[in-house]
């Protein structure tokens, strides 16, 4: 298969070539505000069991339903909770992904059997046009290799998927750089099953105290998923991932440390406040820039980067656990496997 690849500038002819693939079953790689997303019709079971082929993704790990309007939400899920309307109105479109009771016509290999649907309304402009002109909601789960970080740049999709998916929008480099964070709204009670760009915090000032699902503590592997992005190894780059936490002096200390034991090519993830202090190590350090907000925007497509130059051990220093640095550190976890040094 060969993967065309269409840079977005505006014009009305790609949206309209990338809807025509979708119409036909295919697969169409676009941008959203968070990672590039790999899109089929979300009512084909045949379109959207294609995209577990193509990404190599277990059979068992639901896909995010993208719908573009408020009005296309009661077209695949049988209710809606005031709670979920309330979050609804607060944050869409945007980075923010509701759990809900599924309608009948939502296939189950979008849900994976499972009796609720992930639903999005993404706020990228790119994403909204294609998801109106193919006329149908887009499953559309992360466009990489299962396992591997997300892509925030087309170049990375390509990088992943070229040869196994029809064809891929280039609408830039994703603002956010981070998946969307995952309410669970189908209980009684509200629970964030994955944390992402909208925080924990934003969500409790809208609706009050939530749940936590376990895998926003853990790497999340030990039980069946609730929704995407909860089971299994993710965001993962060649080489093997530590990470390290507690006071940041200890942190540093215990890094050089294991990178002048180590015996491999290493890398270390720091922030700019910390790089300056590895710079006598053997070790290639990349800075995920200024805080939390930068961490997410950067994260993914630094540890490609740590790929292409060969890295093969990397250790990370730990960011703190709260607003956007509680889905950064979600995410390192699940990259290092949960492989955590607490110093």
């Amino acid at each position: 298969m060969n993967t065309l690849v269409l840079k977005y500038n505006g014009e009305n002819d790609v949206i309209a070539k990338a809807a025509s693939v979708l119409k036909k079953g295919g697969l169409v790689a676009f941008p959203t505000e968070t990672v590039y997303g790999l899109g089929a019709n979300g009512l084909d079971p045949d379109a959207a069991s294609k995209i577990y082929a193509a990404k190599g993704r277990p059979v068992d790990n639901p896909l995010i339903l993208h719908i573009a309007s408020f009005g296309d939400l009661e077209s695949v899920v049988s209710e809606i909770p005031e709670k979920a309307e309330k979050l609804a109105q607060a944050f869409w479109p945007g980075p923010l992904t509701l759990v809900l009771k599924k309608h009948s016509r939502v296939p189950d290999a979008v849900t994976c059997g499972l009796p609720a649907a992930a639903v999005r309304f993404p706020k990228n402009p790119v994403a909204a046009k294609l998801i109106r002109a193919a006329g149908f909601p887009l499953a559309a789960p992360s466009a990489n290799s299962s396992g591997k970080p997300s892509p925030t740049k087309a170049s990375h999709v390509a990088f992943d998927l070229s040869g196994k998916i029809d064809m891929i929008v280039d609408g830039g480099t994703c603002s956010l750089g981070i998946e969307s964070t995952i309410i669970d709204a189908s209980k009684n009670v509200l629970r964030l099953l994955r944390p992402g760009a909208v925080t924990l915090e934003d969500i409790e000032r809208e609706v009050g105290r939530i749940e936590a699902g376990a895998s926003v503590e853990t790497a999340g592997f030990e039980t069946a998923p609730e929704a995407p992005g909860m089971k299994y190894k993710h965001y993962s780059p060649l080489a093997s991932v530590t990470v390290v936490s507690g006071d940041q002096k200890k942190t540093v200390a215990e890094i050089v440390k294991r990178v002048k034991l180590s015996g491999k090519k290493t890398g270390v993830l720091t922030t700019d406040a910390t790089a300056r202090f590895y710079e006598t190590t053997p070790t290639l350090v990349m800075s995920l820039g200024s805080g939390a907000n930068d961490a997410a925007k950067n994260l993914f497509a630094t540890l490609r980067r740590l790929d292409f130059y060969g890295v093969e051990e990397v250790y990370a220093e730990a960011l703190e656990e709260t607003g956007i640095g509680l889905a950064v550190m979600n995410r390192l976890k699940k990259a290092a496997a949960n492989n955590i040094v607490y110093v």
